[in-house]
């Protein structure tokens, strides 16, 4: 799968250091990855939320941060749309981002 953007998620960890590995180890696991569907996600990420327009919210770091991305499972094709603590994540509209 290809990211869009893991720049994102490197300024997000730059303010927030303790979310760097789990973040990496997301980005690594994604691209490596070919997901045809939310099933293939929930085979590695069994904690993973599905929303409408194939938006998934991923728990990072034993939920104590939230990405939220769009897939396009024809292009394959991932895009972040907002990575935050838990506390960042209550206060938006996931489905909105």
């Amino acid at each position: 799968m290809n990211v869009i953007s893991k720049r994102t998620l490197i300024k997000f960890y730059e303010q927030y250091p303790q979310a760097k590995s789990a973040l990496e180890v997301w980005h690594s696991d994604a691209r490596k990855s070919i997901w045809s569907s939310p099933n293939d996600i929930k085979e590695i990420y069994s904690s993973a939320s599905f929303l409408s327009d194939n938006r998934v919210v991923f728990n990072i770091k034993g939920n104590d941060f939230r990405l939220i991305v769009h897939i396009d499972y024809l292009r394959k094709i991932i895009r972040v749309k907002f990575v935050g603590t838990h506390a960042q994540y209550d206060k938006i509209d996931a489905k909105e981002v």
